[in-house]
């Protein structure tokens, strides 16, 4: 039956999208191609009041306004360009305003809307600001758009600083949103203004070579025309999967017609019941759209869900995988910084805790975290496999299980340690520490050797980089046993109570999806159920679902990160290092790593010192605002700045509220570990060659190194080192979060048992980073991995039993 054909030509007779698989007249180049799916970029809109935007384009305006600078001064008409356009003309506030009506979701966005509020009338102004928005005659007070530029700044520097804790938040949120809003909005032709002057190329140039190297729209139409049969004919699988992406046969996309999803689903060997529906109205957990059966459900698609889901289809039973996020084939991604957050990671990129004291990244795409994280795969240390084994009584990690867990992990991700090419950071980093004395290492990589992509967090351009996308989600499509429904969102785990049994039993999931405005509730019932929604989401989902344990979202442990950076001038680069022309951005994201401050030794609670992925935007955000000028001069260094951050195995520990909810508190030990890291690391900086080096505390101070004499070095080292990190003075952040349903021997203080299995559901089992028992303090895929391979084995078991049972009846 060729169904793709007559759906595309139905949507081309009348106009209508119900029943599409695409519609190839809105078809437009910064679409999302998700297997058969193309997915528009989300536009939000803006619901503040006019005086609230003219508050909101008057702060605009003053963390970047526009600058005239003397053309003699600098011939470049891309920097002048730069310095003379201001946020407003840029149209930042219109896109903040709709990001904060629609896309923000923190407990705290209240304090930013009445902020604004305040900002638009006399008597706010004067109450946020104080004398500073004062005139020396009738009328005395104004409103914030009435002052100068020089007075706006004043002002906003005085808040970054104030004793206020409200005062400093609404200062991070609005210098965070406005920079990183700027730099990485893109035009109709993927590009932003200020990128030339800035040294920044946009996405990948190869990249974007081989996209303009790709079909026309004709062809592509074409393609879509032919997919069924395509998909049936013999041929070379690789130019499939370059075209769809390598898990094209087994993606299910939900928005399509009813029938033909049960029909897929029902092609793949699952059975489906369809159930009536009642145009405009929202299926409910009691009526749902769907009831799917299977072996077994999977919850996340990232380093845990995709390697269970794998080794269960391998070996027979029948995987159904459910992902929050949507799927983006290699061809497809865009490598552009602001839509790729939006649309792959949790939040849009835009999560934080309750006190905006640490900002979170967590991936939310087809693959979890694995997709878009910096290839880093070290195995679990021997001291926390240790600790784990004899203080938390975890037998599992000294066994030849796990050993052999951490084994297959590293061998089906090609796990190596060499590299052709050291990107610039980590070059940086490799050198201060050679000068230094200071321990430095490969860090093992799932990427091969000549793998030189600076651009990894936003997707892998060419699936080099073996995430679980690209290994364990793709045996699971070839095994012929699992498919893959994107873009779904579990709203509960379903479980009963069964005669005999002290505990409940889980049955399945109930998931829900929204197409054109209305949602349907599509039920899952399965033998096993396995939650792999990560840290920050599998809490929530257990606790909507009525599990009580006291552990679930607490103990929530993020890896604090500090950063501090040097400046590399291009033109006095030596003839052999820094290369002139390298760009920080550019290269492997993470092939050195120190452990000079880690206490690997003692207590295994430190630091280690490790290279970020900072595209414009995030580097912009992270920066020191201390002036308009200011920002711009630093931005216009952004490509030849290296940055190197300590990241702290943190003991302190916060807890998931709610999935906007994020309450953490720094330790104070986890505090002076990353002081000392970042006493380090101003060393390796200036010892690498850094002209200037600096940190990201808001006073914004630096040091012209190659000026300085060694007493000025070291009390600018000493001074900015021991500079305060839990008082907002300093952005902190986090892309590894974990511990939120740890695992454990006693349930009046773990989630989940030995064998990953929930205390307090019999056959529902949690295979994510939120089972570490403590935080790791290393990069966590392969940890992550190594667990959820001991879980696959209980759960293996589980299957086996209730086979066999069935059999005997």
């Amino acid at each position: 039956m060729n169904v793709i054909p007559k759906m595309v030509m139905e949507c081309r007779a009348d106009g209508r999208q119900d029943h599409a698989l695409i519609d190839l007249g809105s078809f437009r180049s910064e679409s999302v191609f998700a297997g058969l799916e193309l997915e528009e970029r989300r536009v939000y809109v803006n619901s503040l009041s006019p005086r609230q935007m003219d508050a909101l384009t008057a702060v605009c305006d003053t963390f970047l306004p526009s600058i005239t600078l003397d053309s003699d001064i600098n011939s470049d008409d891309s920097i002048l360009k730069f310095y003379k356009t201001s946020a407003s003309m840029a149209r930042i506030p219109d896109q903040l305003g709709g990001c904060m009506s629609n896309k923000l979701k923190h407990p705290k966005l209240w304090l930013l809307r009445l902020t604004l509020w305040m900002l638009s009338t006399c008597i706010g102004t004067f109450i946020l600001c104080g004398m500073r928005s004062l005139r020396s005659s009738f009328p005395y007070m104004q409103s914030f758009s009435q002052l100068s530029q020089q007075r706006r700044e004043d002002i906003m520097r005085s808040w970054s600083l104030s004793y206020f804790s409200l005062i400093r938040m609404a200062f991070n949120t609005l210098k965070f949103l406005i920079l990183l809003v700027f730099f990485t909005q893109v035009d109709e032709k993927d590009e932003n203004q200020s990128w030339k002057a800035i040294a920044y190329c946009g996405p990948d140039p190869e990249f974007k070579k081989r996209k303009g190297q790709s079909q026309s729209l004709n062809q592509l139409a074409d393609i879509f025309v032919n997919a069924d049969r395509q998909v049936q004919q013999e041929g070379p699988r690789e130019d499939k999967e370059e075209l769809f992406g390598p898990l094209y046969k087994g993606l299910i996309h939900l928005e399509h017609p009813r029938e033909l999803v049960a029909q897929r689903l029902h092609r793949s060997g699952f059975p489906v019941s369809l159930h009536p529906h009642k145009f405009g109205k929202n299926h409910h957990l009691s009526h749902p759209s769907l009831i799917i059966q299977c072996d077994a459900v999977v919850v996340g698609s990232g380093s845990g869900g995709g390697l269970l889901a794998g080794i269960l289809a391998k070996a027979g039973h029948k995987v159904l995988v459910l992902e929050k996020g949507s799927y983006c084939a290699r061809n497809n991604l865009t490598l552009l910084e602001g839509p790729t957050m939006d649309q792959m990671y949790l939040g849009g990129g835009l999560l934080a805790t309750s006190d905006m004291g640490v900002v979170i990244l967590a991936g939310s795409t087809v693959g979890g975290g694995s997709t878009v994280n910096w290839s880093a795969s070290i195995r679990t240390p021997q001291h926390v496999m240790k600790e784990w084994s004899d203080r938390y009584k975890l037998e599992l990690f000294e066994s030849k299980l796990y050993r052999e867990a951490m084994d297959v992990v590293c061998e089906r991700m090609g796990v190596q340690s060499e590299m052709k090419e050291e990107g610039f950071n980590n070059a940086v980093l490799r050198k201060g520490c050679d000068e230094l004395g200071y321990h430095v290492q490969n860090i093992p990589r799932n990427s091969p050797p000549d793998h030189y992509c600076g651009w990894c967090c936003l997707g892998c351009k060419d699936g080099k980089k073996k995430g679980t996308a690209e290994t364990w989600l793709l045996d699971l499509v070839r095994s012929g046993n699992g498919v893959i429904l994107p873009s779904c969102e579990a709203i509960r785990v379903l479980h009963k109570k069964k005669k005999g049994r002290a505990r409940k039993t889980a049955s399945g999931v109930a998931f829900q999806f929204e197409h054109k405005g209305i949602k349907e509730v599509c039920i899952v019932e399965s033998k096993t159920t396995i939650v792999a929604c990560g840290a920050m989401s599998t809490p929530i989902l257990l606790k909507r679902s009525g599990l009580q344990n006291s552990s679930i979202g607490k103990n929530l442990h993020l890896h604090p990160v500090t950063m501090a950076w040097g400046y590399f001038p291009d033109e006095t680069a030596a003839a052999e290092w820094p290369e002139k022309g390298k760009k920080s951005y550019e290269g492997g994201i993470m092939t050195a790593m120190s452990t000079v401050v880690a206490n690997f030794d003692s207590s295994g609670y430190g630091a280690v010192i490790q290279t970020p992925a900072l595209h414009p935007g995030m580097f912009s955000a992270v920066m020191p605002w201390v002036s308009s000028t200011e920002i711009k001069k630093r931005m216009c260094r952004f490509a030849r700045t290296a940055h190197i951050f300590a990241l702290a195995r943190d003991k302190g520990a916060g807890e998931l509220v709610s999935a906007s909810t994020i309450n953490y508190t720094m330790d104070e030990v986890d505090e002076e570990n990353l002081k000392r890291g970042i006493e380090k690391v101003l060393r390796i900086l200036a010892a690498a060659g850094a002209q200037e080096i600096g940190t990201h505390h808001c006073k914004g101070k630096s040091l012209n190194v190659k000026q300085a004499s060694s007493h000025e070095f070291e009390r600018f080292v000493k001074e900015e080192s021991r500079r305060a990190l839990r008082d907002l003075s300093t952005p902190i952040c986090s892309a590894h979060q974990m511990g939120s349903c740890r695992m454990g021997v006693d349930p009046n203080y773990s989630a989940v048992n030995p064998m990953g299995e929930t205390w307090e559901v019999e056959n529902l089992f949690v295979a994510d980073s939120s089972v570490f028992p403590t935080a790791l303090g290393v990069n966590p895929m392969v940890t992550v991995q190594a667990i959820a391979y001991c879980t696959a084995q209980s759960v293996l078991d589980v299957l086996r039993r209730k086979k066999d049972r069935f059999l005997s009846c």
